[in-house]
């Protein structure tokens, strides 16, 4: 059986200015039979080309499909399979916080007419469709969110360039604006109402447990980079393969239990894995071979990503064992 990221390789001439081209012909754009799955292979693109973003395109619209759809009906998934998704919960200046979205859905005859902006949609410019959140009902203050899928030829529904991110590549982000989209009733996605409940919050934890095998496979390329490389602290490098090791067993583990839904918010291990993550990154840079180096680069900005939140986590764990 031959190894779909080297069929992939076989195929695409220059991974990190489009890393699509190839992966239909190979199959890699089928949907993933589960977590695991997307979590290995993401490991292995990360691992050969050295780019977390090929990662990201390939793992980003692989999530997209299969956390998101899980909620559409048999039509949907149908439709969609295979597909470029992406998804637009985040708004300019404010972010993801549900109290701050501003972007809304007024029922029209036969569905729903969609008015606002999202930023920062990843995979946005090389989507076939964007998984909107919008407005849909608000009562005592609070905002209630329903899903819309938007395909790209959507009349209203223009994008543009989101400057001054230049990690990840050939990763892409977009800001999305919606002007009066109509989208037919059967556009939504799940219960009107629940989405961001139902969907958005659980989306964070996925992101970051089949993520850390990004993660791992940019690990590996690192140390990949000392073959033939004179180096005196081999004690030291031998620590980083190990630890590399513990930080793939973690990461297994996981996401073994996000398929097997017991997966729970806040998970302890998933916070060690990104402290272990950081550690190892301190040691591989004060080993100073560049060739290494490089690719922390783009690990730094994955970390600097919701770190705020990601750091509250953390937080919420001393202050458990204080307690």
């Amino acid at each position: 059986m031959t190894d779909p990221v080297d069929d992939w390789l076989a195929h695409c001439p220059d991974p990190a200015t489009d890393p699509l081209v190839g992966m239909r012909e190979v199959g890699l754009l089928e949907p993933a039979a589960d977590y695991a799955a997307i979590a290995r292979v993401k490991a292995a693109l990360v691992e050969r080309t050295g780019l977390l973003g090929v990662g990201g395109v390939w793992g980003g619209r692989q999530l997209v499909f299969r956390h998101f759809l899980s909620f559409g009906t048999a039509a949907q998934k149908a439709a969609w399979a295979g597909r470029g998704l992406a998804v637009g919960i985040s708004e300019p200046k404010v972010g993801a916080h549900p109290k701050l979205l501003t972007t809304r859905a007024e029922a029209v005859a036969g569905g729903f007419r969609i008015t606002g902006q999202k930023a920062w949609v990843s995979n946005g410019p090389s989507a076939d469709a964007i998984i909107v959140f919008a407005i849909t009902a608000e009562a005592a203050g609070r905002k209630r969110y329903s899903a819309f899928i938007v395909p790209r030829g959507t009349a209203g529904l223009t994008t543009a360039a989101m400057p001054g991110f230049h990690a990840l590549r050939p990763s892409e982000h977009c800001l999305l604006t919606l002007d009066g989209c109509v989208v037919p009733a059967d556009a939504m996605l799940g219960e009107a109402g629940t989405a961001y409940e139902r969907m958005a919050l659980p989306f964070r934890d996925v992101e970051d447990a089949v993520g850390s095998f990004g993660t791992l496979g940019a690990l590996r390329y690192a140390v990949g980079r000392f073959s033939g490389a004179v180096v005196e602290q081999t004690e030291e490098l031998g620590a980083v393969v190990a630890l590399i090791a513990v930080f793939a067993a973690g990461a297994a583990a996981v996401v073994a239990s996000l398929d097997a839904g017991r997966f729970r918010t806040g998970d302890a291990t998933l916070v060690g894995l990104r402290v272990l993550a950081l550690s190892i990154m301190e040691r591989l840079r004060a080993l100073g071979l560049a060739a290494a180096v490089d690719v922390l680069g783009d690990l730094d900005a994955v970390m600097g990503i919701a770190r705020g939140p990601r750091l509250a986590r953390q937080v919420a764990l001393g202050e458990a064992a204080l307690r």
